[in-house]
């Protein structure tokens, strides 16, 4: 088990250097990009969207989803970062470019990737031709974490994965 574990850990490691290790403009791109996942724009697109329900009201059940789904996958986040403590690449791995702001509390997993994850994956699934916008929207935030050395690609992939596991649950059950 700890040979696989090592095994996962290099090869983060190594896709994290891989993505890190970018120009300044793509760097900079990225730097508004990951803004998208942010609690004032994954918020305040709630926050719209339920005005916006005022007049389109087949949209109140997608957008009540995903905001229950912000809400719980949040907490559950929060819970992981702390009982996790992975520490961030950018204060472990030598040679790490960290671009913007320096976060003190733990990376696993990426809050903005579960964030921009828990809003759009109920419309994705109720709509599904917005998965060709979406997605790929949702990815760019989660990949924009890694270039900007705050995040290591699986912890990318957790947050991704827990936003999905959340919105099922509220989906279901709900």
């Amino acid at each position: 088990m700890n040979n696989m574990m090592t095994r996962f850990r290099h090869a983060d490691d190594k896709l994290f250097y891989r993505i890190n290790g970018s120009k300044e403009l793509y760097r900079s791109f990225f730097g508004y990009v990951t803004h998208l996942g942010g609690a004032r724009v994954t918020v305040g697109s709630i926050l719209i969207l339920f005005i916006l329900c005022q007049r389109y009201i087949w949209l109140t059940d997608t957008v009540s989803a995903a905001a229950v789904s912000l809400f719980v996958s949040h907490i559950l986040m929060m819970l992981l970062k702390k009982g996790v403590k992975r520490i961030r690449p950018y204060m472990t791995l030598p040679g790490a470019i960290i671009h913007g702001y320096q976060f003190k509390d733990h990376s696993f997993p990426s809050g903005h990737s579960t964030a921009i994850f828990s809003i759009t994956i109920p419309f994705m699934i109720h709509y599904p031709v917005t998965m060709l916008v979406l997605f790929p929207l949702s990815c760019l935030v989660g990949y924009s974490r890694v270039v900007l050395g705050v995040h290591y690609p699986s912890d990318i992939l957790a947050g991704g994965f827990l936003a999905f596991a959340t919105t099922m649950m509220v989906i279901l059950f709900i």
